[in-house]
């Protein structure tokens, strides 16, 4: 049940998420009115002279597709939507869509840095060590 993403990649897009989301002028909207609305690129729109954002989409575009499940997944852990014992289920429930857009599905979430802390601490990892 090993991560196939180095941990020091991890905490590199944690820290950058908590950069990219600390700055005043990132406004996550409310869910959408309907679901054909892509609030999550409409979030991301406005700031493509962000460092932070830039340097986020490059690690995770070098990623590879499963690398991109598990990011998401480890959101989805750390926030409670599984557990431990569901991880390779939640990987694979992640392969797709989730993967494709990872970057963007994950900036949309406004706890994603806090989120992502949980899931390393679920697999018994921390970005302190």
């Amino acid at each position: 049940m090993s991560l196939h993403i180095r941990l020091e990649t991890l905490c590199c897009i944690i820290a950058l998420a908590r950069e990219f989301q600390a700055k005043e002028e990132v406004v996550i909207p409310d869910t959408p009115a309907s679901p054909t609305e892509d609030w999550a690129l409409q979030v991301l729109a406005d700031h493509s002279e962000d460092y932070s954002l830039n340097q986020m989409r490059e690690t995770i575009a070098e990623m590879s597709e499963r690398q991109r499940a598990e990011l998401v997944a480890l959101m989805w852990l750390g926030r409670g939507d599984y557990s431990i014992d569901e991880w390779e289920a939640c990987v694979d429930d992640a392969i797709g869509d989730f993967s494709l857009r990872a970057c963007e599905y994950l900036l949309a979430h406004p706890m994603i840095s806090d989120h992502l802390e949980e899931g390393l601490i679920a697999h018994d990892l921390s970005c302190e060590d």
